[in-house]
């Protein structure tokens, strides 16, 4: 490797770094502030890994964990929004795409290519790792929620209809056997207050 090319890594490494300043509306357990984009990249894609043996057959995990390593990085330059708001949906994932291409196209190589081939098979969704991919990523802040005593649901109001109707949908299509294990979570949880009004 060439220095030049060391400092293209270096220079796109430390703009990933501004996703350690993008908040999100979940809370960490047990901590009392939000957590970040990386914090959630990185703990959704080690629990695609934890969850591999509920993945369909043939499902490569290691690519799925690629995969929710960058799909997050677009937010860097947009910022994030709770997964509940689908106003200016369409707007919003422009921007993403724009952003994207920005980021990964730092690196003048094949790696920014493989890294934005990733970012559009997590959009687009049109694989079996993709689906486990979003599975994991719409369970993550369910997780922290449920772990919060309802956290950003009480806090802005979300009902029980409106996060099933959201998370349900990609956790069965990606992940059968997580949907199957949560969804008696959120009935216990709507029992105990957990969600807005």
């Amino acid at each position: 490797m060439q220095p030049a090319s060391i400092q293209y890594a270096v220079d796109f490494i430390l703009e990933l770094d501004r996703l350690k300043g993008v908040t999100r509306k979940s809370k960490p357990v047990g901590l009392d502030r939000y957590e970040n984009s990386a914090e959630h990249s990185w703990q959704i894609a080690l629990f695609a890994g934890a969850m591999a043996e509920f993945a369909d057959p043939g499902v490569d995990v290691h690519r799925v964990m690629q995969m929710l390593l960058v799909h997050d990085i677009g937010e860097i330059d947009t910022g994030d929004t709770i997964v509940y708001d689908d106003t200016g949906l369409a707007e919003r994932k422009a921007a993403e795409r724009v952003a994207v291409e920005r980021i990964f196209g730092m690196l003048p190589n094949a790696h920014g290519a493989r890294f934005l081939g990733l970012w559009e098979e997590f959009e687009t969704a049109e694989t079996p790792e993709a689906r486990f991919a979003h599975a994991a990523d719409r369970a993550m802040p369910v997780l922290l929620n449920l772990a919060n005593g309802g956290g950003s649901w009480v806090e802005n109001g979300i009902a029980y209809e409106r996060v099933i109707g959201k998370v349900g949908p990609p956790i069965a299509a990606g992940c059968p056997a997580l949907w199957e294990w949560l969804a008696p979570q959120l009935e216990d949880a709507r029992a105990r207050g957990f969600f807005g009004a």
